[in-house]
């Protein structure tokens, strides 16, 4: 399904400001409509304007009308932007959770209003009542799944008469129905599938997840073999993300996967992740990890950044750290943590013709240390921090160390920029295909 994103601050905000009212009230929300392939995959909401009581034409329990003045005045400013609108309304009364009669006939002359106007972005309509938040394309039926990004991801329609399958019964015990059905329902993609990856893929199969992106250009190798999940000898020279996505399979033969042996460094590999509700981050490029980091922030796609490092020298082992952080609105980024090596970020963003011709780089890139406990835990910490954000499993960190060789997990503080280029509403936040990802174009 296609979603309608907004930050969850401003989704809570906008709930509580238009239901403080006994009126039907309204509200005129700005942003960008992103497609991938020829499907809407994303409406990003930057911008919500709350209109004044002289801005109604109509204005009581069961109904509210703009005047006409004040939508040709907004429009006029979407136009100008090249923004989509997307025009918000509620039902103030409990027990009327969908669009009424009324909301139809509104719409159709909405569309043919914006259609003159605006033709080129697809516009929407938001309900908002005491029980749910509920979207479609303006002037259609066509559904859109409202979902507030930030620390916690807000769903705007709970699940009705929710079941979940008997085999998550001890899941259940603690999610709940709802929050099974959510992990059915919602889209993941996995960037790397190599030590941190799989298992990650193999621990969101378990739990219930059915639909994936899965995307990686390596192939397996023989030194591989001792942390790939799934992977056996035979294996050798296929792609991971083939693999990956066979081993799923066999855990859940009704899972949807999409595999992409593409590399994230690459503008059309990344794009495809806008079109997820969530995105692990377990490559060990800074390169991949840079375009992740603003992919999350630009277009509301919460991701989960992870990564173990084992320092040996000479045969000693003097350090063995892992992290796991999530990246969303309200929380720092890679760039406010001072996560981000600029210069190995320059360097895998080159082309192979670009990188033999610069001087600066020497050598080849060589293998860091790997070891599947030590994948497994920082993974478990990974998927066990998207339940709490995904469907409220209690657990409140969203910054994670871990050291193995004093066997502590300790929760990280940062205090994102105010004006970060990347994580700010000065910066990326909330921009859309407005702003260009940090990636190749080829």
């Amino acid at each position: 399904m296609s979603r309608l994103v907004l930050t969850a601050e401003s989704l809570s905000r906008l709930q509580n400001e238009l239901l403080a009212h006994e009126e039907e009230s309204c509200a005129i929300l700005f942003g960008r409509s992103i497609n991938i392939g020829n499907k809407l995959a994303r409406l990003v909401i930057r911008e919500s304007v709350i209109p004044p009581a002289s801005a109604y034409a109509i204005r009581t329990r069961v109904r509210a009308q703009l005047k006409p003045e004040f939508v040709a005045e907004v429009t006029a400013q979407a136009r100008r932007n090249q923004d989509a609108v997307v025009f918000a309304h509620t039902h103030p009364f409990n027990g009327v959770s969908d669009f009424s009669p009324i909301d139809d006939a509104g719409e159709k002359e909405l569309r043919e209003f914006l259609r003159r106007r605006m033709p080129e972005p697809v516009h929407a309509t938001l309900l908002v009542t005491p029980e749910n938040a509920v979207a479609r394309v303006l002037g259609q039926r066509t559904p859109l799944r409202v979902v507030g990004v930030g620390r916690r991801i807000l769903w705007g329609e709970q699940s009705r008469q929710a079941q979940a399958d008997k085999r998550y019964d001890r899941q259940v015990r603690i999610f709940g129905e709802d929050g099974q059905v959510i992990l059915k329902s919602i889209r993941v993609g996995i960037v790397g599938l190599g030590g941190t990856g799989t298992v990650v893929l193999q621990q969101l199969a378990h739990l219930g997840v059915r639909k994936f992106l899965l995307v990686d250009p390596d192939i397996v190798d023989e030194t591989n073999l001792n942390r790939l999940i799934g992977a056996r000898s035979k294996d050798i020279s296929k792609s991971k993300v083939s693999i990956a996505a066979a081993w799923a399979k066999r855990i859940e033969p009704s899972a949807e996967i999409e595999s992409k042996k593409e590399s994230v460094l690459l503008e059309r590999s990344a794009r495809p992740l806008v079109d997820t509700d969530f995105v692990f981050c377990c490559t060990d490029s800074e390169g991949s990890r840079a375009v992740l980091n603003q992919l999350a922030y630009q277009y509301l796609v919460p991701v989960i950044d992870m990564g173990v490092v084992i320092a040996a020298q000479k045969g000693h082992v003097a350090n063995i750290a892992g992290r796991t952080q999530m990246l969303a609105p309200g929380l720092p980024c890679l760039t406010c943590a001072n996560l981000l090596d600029a210069e190995q970020v320059r360097r895998d963003l080159l082309t192979d013709f670009e990188r033999q011709a610069d001087p600066y780089i020497l050598g080849d890139h060589e293998p860091a240390p790997a070891v599947i406990s030590l994948n497994s835990t920082i993974a478990s910490l990974a998927t066990t921090m998207f339940l709490n954000a995904t469907i409220g499993m209690p657990g409140n960190a969203r910054f994670l160390n871990y050291d193995a060789i004093t066997g502590t997990v300790r929760p990280a503080t940062c205090t994102p920029h105010a004006s970060c280029i990347v994580c700010s509403p000065r910066g990326a936040l909330a921009r859309g295909d407005e702003w260009p990802l940090p990636a190749r174009q080829d």
